[in-house]
């Protein structure tokens, strides 16, 4: 018998096991924005094997036992989450975003006249870079501070602020998402053409690098710090 079941929602085996994030992103299930969903749903939207995702999922639940000193985020303080998806999530989409945004005008310059896509990838991207940094502006400004600050005196008033621009922030995640989605669809999963060049191939592998630790980085919100606030 497996370990997990199809009602359980996407959201919530992750936070059980991060290592599933690895199963849903290798079938191109949306386990962070569209978390809430219960994993039925997703198998049946996408026509999969029900019992081939359960048993990759209870394979990915026996290797995580073989790691030592595994964090269960749902175990962290607000305030030790905030910490921790601030230096990891943030810090590491600060640096790569202009890398990316180099790189997918270099490729667009030398090679848009024959990969018409490459205006479409250019400027979505920018249009996703545009949009992480007001809102990681937000969250480091605003949200976050109030969260740290409820830990420490929780009132009504600062409860309410918080749900406020909660709300704003699950939005700025769901249009980061839509965003991600039409540059893999764009791309054809980011395949890289015949004559594309070295830096082609590092732009579309930083994009991907960049798309799984935004997963990550959104799970960690919606999937557990805001539901502790709902």
């Amino acid at each position: 018998m497996s370990i997990f079941n199809t009602s359980q929602t996407l959201g919530e085996i992750v936070s059980i096991m991060p290592k599933a994030s690895e199963v849903f992103k290798a079938y191109q299930i949306d386990f962070c924005c569209g978390g809430n969903r219960p994993l039925q749903e997703a198998i049946k939207e996408q026509n999969l094997n029900e019992e081939e995702i359960l048993a990759k999922l209870d394979a990915a639940y026996e290797e995580t036992k073989k790691i030592k000193n595994a964090v269960d985020f749902r175990t962290l303080s607000s305030s030790e989450l905030i910490d921790y998806i601030l230096n990891t999530h943030h810090n590491f989409a600060k640096q790569i975003l202009p890398s990316i945004s180099e790189m997918t005008t270099k490729i667009l310059r030398v090679h848009g006249s024959h990969h018409e896509e490459l205006f479409q990838v250019h400027k979505l991207f920018h249009g996703l870079k545009t949009e992480l940094e007001q809102h990681f502006i937000k969250e480091e400004e605003i949200l976050f501070p109030i969260i740290k600050q409820y830990d420490i005196e929780p009132s009504e008033e600062l409860l309410d602020k918080i749900r406020k621009v909660m709300k704003e922030t699950e939005d700025e995640h769901d249009g980061a998402g839509d965003i991600l989605k039409e540059l893999r669809n764009i791309t054809k999963d980011y395949a890289v053409p015949d004559d594309g060049c070295a830096t082609y191939e590092l732009a579309y592998k930083q994009i991907q690098d960049l798309e799984a630790d935004l997963f990550e980085h959104i799970h960690l919100e919606n999937n557990i710090l805001f539901k502790r606030f709902d």
